[in-house]
């Protein structure tokens, strides 16, 4: 049997708030509940297993998505308010990076985990 990537779990304040925050990003659903976690399922199967802890420490989230996806993506940013960065410091607002040969973003969620978007080239 090969080696995938199944599931990771993402730590939040308000676990509903977080994966609907994300899932209203990417396009997609939050999935039902299962046990104590809230699941973002993505193209891949890969799941986002949104469960509460009070004190979330932040991590790194990168998602590769194809050019239609990440435009549609940035205008949600963009018309909820939700700052954005070419850059993983956060340094350089407003703008999208052009790092892999094709675009990148990166964003804060509501506890501060660093996501980020990208393209493959173009």
């Amino acid at each position: 049997m090969s080696i995938t990537f199944d599931h990771t779990i993402i730590w939040a304040t308000d676990k509903a708030a977080s994966a609907t925050f994300l899932a209203h990003i990417l396009g997609v659903e939050v999935g039902p509940r299962t046990g104590p976690f809230l699941p973002v399922r993505l193209d891949n199967d890969v799941t986002l297993d949104y469960a509460d802890t009070a004190e979330p420490r932040p991590q790194h989230y990168a998602f590769t998505v194809d050019a239609v996806r990440f435009t549609a993506a940035l205008a949600r940013i963009q018309a909820a308010g939700v700052p954005y960065y070419a850059d993983p410091f956060h340094r350089l607002p407003g703008r999208t990076n052009s790092d892999t040969g094709g675009r990148g973003i990166y964003f804060a969620d509501p506890d501060g985990h660093n996501m980020e978007l990208l393209t493959t080239p173009c």
